[in-house]
């Protein structure tokens, strides 16, 4: 299998319906980067979605996996759950312009919300018949797992190729060698087929040659490489020169 090309990359573009919006002013719209999205054209392989807290990154990243017909908190089309109700109606203004290829596979991994799917796949195992869905993520609990553990349990086990993933904040449970780790199966799914759309704050994970880098900030959004983002340049500058940094982080 070959990786995917903007001929036949599963989702090619994102465009909001500026005539069914009433109000700007309210959530989501009121988030600068939202209000001034227009359309996004994603990467046939990999399209990152960074920014600072409370940007809107996973509001967006959410927005569109709904759209595609993934449940709010996370899993594959299959989950139909809800453990609250939270998240925004972006969905309803976006439209989402898809490729000849239909995925065989897909996911919607949201770290904040795992917890919710690890649960579920519990509940619905312990009805009678059929294959356990526990053994499509290695056969262990994932409740009987480290947060870690758990993840990439996941992104092993489960994530197929061939595949759509959405990934929110994918990083949140990892250590460096293993966001590197996470970033080796990101290449290896990539090359069976695979497209991800990535929210992220971590530099390691932003890396992935050849791929489309979205920042968000209180101006709008824009298209940005590596280096230019806001989260590699602290890390540089903590690196290059930690003392300058301690100095003007802790003056008073």
């Amino acid at each position: 299998m070959r990786r995917l090309t903007t001929y036949d990359q599963y989702v090619k573009k994102l465009t909001v319906l500026e005539e069914r919006i009433e109000n700007k002013k309210q959530f989501p719209f009121s988030l600068p980067a939202i209000r001034s999205l227009d359309e996004l054209i994603f990467h046939p392989n990999v399209t990152y979605i960074m920014g600072e807290n409370g940007m809107g990154k996973s509001t967006l990243l959410e927005a569109i996996a709904v759209n595609y017909g993934f449940n709010p908190e996370g899993g594959t089309k299959n989950f139909n759950f809800a453990s609250y109700e939270s998240h925004s109606n972006l969905d309803r203004y976006i439209r989402l312009s898809k490729g000849v290829k239909r995925p065989k596979d897909g996911f919607f991994f949201r770290a904040e919300t795992f917890y919710n799917v690890a649960t579920n796949i519990e509940e619905l195992d312990e009805g009678d018949g059929g294959p356990k869905i526990i053994d499509r993520f290695g056969g262990k609990s994932l409740h009987e797992q480290s947060h870690g553990e758990s993840f990439f349990a996941a992104f092993m086990n489960r994530f197929s190729g061939n595949g759509l993933y959405i990934l929110d904040e994918p990083e949140a449970a990892l250590s460096p060698m293993r966001q590197l780790s996470l970033l080796a199966r990101i290449h290896e799914l990539i090359e069976n087929g695979s497209q991800f759309i990535i929210s992220t704050h971590s530099p390691l994970l932003m890396a992935y040659p050849e791929s489309t880098l979205y920042q968000l900030n209180e101006v709008g959004i824009s298209t940005v490489t590596l280096e230019e983002t806001e989260h590699y340049q602290i890390m540089e500058q903590f690196f290059n020169d930690k003392q300058r940094l301690f100095y003007h982080l802790f003056q008073r």
